[in-house]
């Protein structure tokens, strides 16, 4: 991965030598009038996932104001561009061109994977720096401009396999994924290839067979844990169809695309007597602490209806960029409210890979590696605990 990215510098730096336009010179012209520095953000405003859309666009204004209102740095503020993709990749192309012409010079890159891949390639040409909230693809950071606060699906399989041999060892504990979806596939190959001295029973489903889950549920209702790297919509139907045969103690436990389980419309989550829980690196019922506090002003702003790790993730991106700008300036770097996004680009992606460190919301110890994964604790979180 490493050397991917080198690579695609280098060649990125040729196209602008033998073209003279690429790396920085489509958004260079557009930030010369900036009188703020400008973040963008491509997400579902509208649609299926527009929970998650609003959740990144809410949480990154709220640090915005937060920083703006706190002087901004060096007296300089922040506005923030978010566009509506509605998830489609389609739309991605034309997002991106207006918040360039908009005068971005750091973005959030996108929401979700499938728009993020298209994103990917798009930014690189300009050089244009992004860290995502919550786009999880293993390929997102393919370039050097390129970081995910989220973990990558990959690394979400490797998390979870940490967390069950530490407390499932000696065990042996099932397993349930979607064989025909690459996020699904992704965490689970990973899941397997990190477990340590732990049996696990694995059973599947794909596209043709996601209406009834019987024979998988025969075969995992005597395990005590059961491992879903899958999307709430299959998983809240497997769950009601299992509630009277798995064992009521048992845990099922998800990852990521668990996130929203609790708020599925005709699915109450309280009739199901298992625990449901998932890998997460954000706590939205903590009371204590950055994410307490977060919490405590996300939902006196905006409510309850669109709190989630995505959105807890968005605002830990924007405070990440504005401490990695301020260190660079305190080094001695100069960040001119018109800095083109190519020169912004280089001066972040010299932060990011100089070991720089993020205390936040989703994380006290947040790092990267050169690939651009991010590098910090995952919790379990009880999303609805066993009905006693």
């Amino acid at each position: 991965m490493k050397k991917t990215r080198i690579i695609a510098l280098f060649t990125c730096a040729i196209l602008c030598f033998t073209c003279l336009f690429g790396c920085g010179n489509a958004g260079k012209d557009y930030t010369a009038k900036n009188e703020e520095y400008v973040i963008g953000v491509s997400g579902p405003l509208t649609g299926g996932a527009a929970v998650y859309g609003k959740a990144v666009e809410n949480s990154a204004n709220m640090a915005i104001e937060e920083i703006n209102a706190a002087g901004g740095l060096n007296g300089i503020k922040f506005k923030l561009i978010a566009t509506n993709d509605m998830h489609d990749a389609t739309k991605v192309s034309a997002n991106y061109a207006s918040m360039l012409e908009g005068g971005m010079q750091v973005s959030l890159g996108t929401v979700t994977t499938a728009p993020g891949l298209e994103y990917t390639k798009l930014s690189v040409e300009d050089n244009v720096f992004f860290l995502t909230p919550s786009a999880s693809g293993d390929d997102i950071p393919k370039y050097e401009n390129g970081y995910q606060m989220c973990f990558a699906d990959s690394n979400q399989g490797a998390v979870a396999a940490q967390y069950v041999n530490e407390n499932y060892k000696g065990k042996t504990i099932g397993a349930f994924y979607k064989s025909d979806d690459a996020y699904s596939t992704g965490i689970w190959n990973k899941f397997k290839e990190n477990l340590e001295g732990v049996e696990v029973v694995e059973t599947s489903f794909n596209d043709s067979t996601a209406q009834d889950f019987t024979s998988q549920i025969d075969k995992l209702k005597d395990y005590e844990f059961i491992f879903m790297p899958i999307y709430y919509e299959p998983a809240s139907l497997f769950m009601k169809q299992a509630k009277t045969k798995v064992a009521a103690n048992a845990v099922y436990y998800g990852c990521d695309g668990f996130d929203g389980i609790d708020s599925i419309e005709g699915f109450d989550i309280n009739s199901i007597p298992q625990e449901v829980t998932m890998l997460s690196h954000f706590n939205s019922k903590s009371t204590e602490g950055k994410a307490g506090e977060f919490i405590k002003k996300y939902t006196e702003k905006y409510g309850k209806e669109t709190l989630n790790q995505f959105g807890a993730s968005a605002y830990d991106c924007v405070y990440a960029i504005y401490n990695a700008m301020k260190a660079a300036i305190d080094s001695g770097k100069e960040i001119p409210v018109t800095i083109s996004a190519t020169d912004l680009s280089d001066i972040l992606k010299e932060q990011f890979a100089d070991g720089f460190t993020f205390a936040g919301v989703t994380g006290e110890k947040i790092t990267w590696e050169s690939t651009g994964y991010v590098k910090k604790d995952a919790v379990k979180y009880v999303i609805k605990e066993a009905t006693k």
